[in-house]
């Protein structure tokens, strides 16, 4: 058995592995414990009762979080002309268009998200295999192919957060940091929910979404009583 350190020990101090907390009091405590040197991110990963190898349980979205995740996202747009002088003045990391892709095509991706407009999906349609297994290809369905450049640039600078259900049937994602204030945090780990939750596929059946747990980047998980996450949603 791996022998667990001394920090993590201490971290783990006063946390019930097995109690199901609610969700204030959860970030609370994983807030309260995030003692690395670095500004940790704060991290929600939800348990959901589909088996993505079925087309009609995949879960897929994108949500903006309400207060931002704290993280500097370069974003590389996939533009021509006009479109691409747009992308550049939104504030977008990379702009290109066949130079762009040969880039990407050559192993060089600096980016952490990828938009493109539509007239270029022929030639980024290409990087599917490059882009694809990193969760980078620009997708209409959650708002990276799209006309309006500006507006998904912000977006993504923002605080927009793609998720995607896993093989396991997980979904998580970071919502915040560390340094945030407690009651952000929770206003972003239920806007997650919210949007995953408003993503249902049609295939599900029984309960969806069965865990809930929220940790920081070195710490221990806590898990939640998802009806505390919920029970916010209905009132909303």
């Amino acid at each position: 058995m791996a022998k667990i350190g001394k920090r993590i020990r201490t971290a783990r101090e006063g946390i019930d592995r097995e109690k199901l907390y609610g969700l204030e009091e959860a970030v609370g405590l994983i807030k309260s414990r995030a003692s690395a040197k670095f500004d940790e991110t704060i991290e929600v990963a939800l348990n959901l009762g589909v088996d993505p190898r079925h087309a009609d349980q995949m879960v897929r979205g994108v949500v903006n979080l309400p207060n931002g995740t704290g993280r500097n996202v370069r974003v590389a747009v996939f533009a021509r002309g006009a479109k691409a002088d747009e992308a550049k003045a939104a504030g977008a990391d990379i702009v290109g268009a066949e130079d762009l892709v040969e880039a990407v095509q050559g192993g060089q991706i600096d980016f952490d998200r990828a938009i493109a407009t539509p007239d270029m999906m022929g030639l980024v349609g290409r990087l599917g295999k490059v882009l694809g297994p990193r969760g980078l290809m620009p997708n209409p369905r959650v708002g990276t192919v799209t006309p309006d450049v500006t507006a998904a640039v912000k977006a993504s600078k923002g605080g927009a957060v793609e998720f995607r259900v896993e093989k396991a049937g997980i979904v998580h994602a970071g919502v915040g940091k560390a340094s945030f204030d407690a009651d952000k945090l929770v206003e972003n780990i239920r806007a997650f929910a919210d949007a995953v939750q408003k993503a249902k596929p049609t295939g599900a059946k029984g309960t969806y979404m069965k865990r809930v747990a929220v940790s920081s980047t070195m710490g221990p998980g806590v898990k939640v009583d998802t009806s505390t996450v919920q029970a916010a949603q209905s009132a909303a």
